[in-house]
């Protein structure tokens, strides 16, 4: 079996490439950009996460009572660039996912060349970041974090 084309495949299923934000008087535009990678399953398949993690070698898994759930996920901007995104690059995903996976590609590199400190890119990864996860929950109305850096 072919594991790294399966892992593809399995995250083309079930996982997910997120971008969230939250208001941080800190940051010089008071706004945190936060990547995210992460694939979570039922208790009862716990196990593919803990390989995941084994896998890729960086991460976390945490557990959510709500739910019953495991959660593998990848946050450190280091690991997406270096480990995460090499993978789907040479192993690509097939589904709708692949377009997803692109503007996120986009906004991590954005971030990982400090882009995300200047209004200019900041609003860059903001508008790019309206097409990914469109059916998620959205903390915040990217037009109001928009209406925020314009300040």
């Amino acid at each position: 079996m072919d594991i790294k084309s399966y892992i593809t495949g399995f995250v083309d299923g079930e996982g997910c490439f997120l971008i969230s934000f939250s208001l941080r008087s800190k940051m010089k535009l008071g706004i945190e950009v936060r990547p995210s990678f992460s694939v979570s399953q039922h208790r009862r398949s716990q196990d593919i996460i803990y390989f995941l993690q084994q896998f890729f070698r960086c991460g976390g898994v945490r557990f959510s009572k709500r739910d019953q759930s495991y959660k593998f996920e990848v946050r450190n901007i280091n690991d997406l660039i270096k480990i995460i995104i090499p993978h789907f690059k040479k192993y690509p995903l097939m589904t709708s996912k692949k377009d997803e996976f692109e503007k996120f590609v986009r906004i991590c590199e954005l971030i990982y060349s400090n882009h995300h400190l200047s209004r200019e890119g900041l609003e860059k990864i903001i508008k790019l970041s309206e097409k990914l996860n469109v059916s998620g929950n959205k903390k915040y109305d990217r037009n109001y974090l928009l209406k925020m850096i314009a300040r």
